[in-house]
C-alpha cells in the first residue's frame, strides 16, 4: 500500500477505504450513497481516483498474481459455459405465463399538448 503523503494529515485507514471502494464496485451505488460505516464518501472516491491514476490498483493486482511459495505468476481462467445459471438468472419465463402478452392499448387523452 502507498505510504502516507509526506505533507498534510495522515491518511484514513486503507482497509476501511478499500472496503468502501469494493462495496461501491459490488453494488454500483453512487459515491454519495456510500454507507456511513465506511467514512466520508469523498475519502473513498478520492483515494480510488488517485490510485487509478497513479497505477496503485495495477501494482496491487500484479502482486496478487504472484504465488508466494514459488514466486511465479498465477494464471486462472473461468469458462462461463460450465457455470450453470439459476432459472431466474437465465431469464426463463415463469410457469403458466407468456412474455409480451400484457400489452395495454394507449388512447389519446385529447388534452392540449398531449400529442
Amino acid at each position: 500500500m502507498p505510504d502516507d503523503a509526506p505533507k498534510g494529515k495522515k491518511w484514513a485507514d486503507h482497509r476501511k477505504v478499500i472496503n468502501a471502494i469494493l462495496f461501491r464496485t459490488r453494488t454500483g451505488i453512487p459515491w454519495r450513497d456510500l454507507p456511513e460505516r465506511y467514512g466520508p464518501w469523498e475519502t473513498a472516491a478520492g483515494r480510488h481516483r488517485r490510485w487509478s491514476l497513479d497505477g496503485t490498483w495495477q501494482r496491487i493486482a500484479d502482486r496478487l498474481r504472484i504465488d508466494a511459495a514459488t514466486g511465479e505468476e498465477l494464471i486462472a481462467s473461468i469458462d462461463s459455459t460450465t457455470v450453470r445459471a439459476h432459472q431466474h438468472a437465465a431469464g426463463a419465463a415463469k410457469r403458466g405465463t407468456q412474455r409480451g402478452t400484457n400489452r395495454t392499448d394507449l388512447k389519446h387523452s385529447g388534452a392540449p399538448g398531449a400529442d
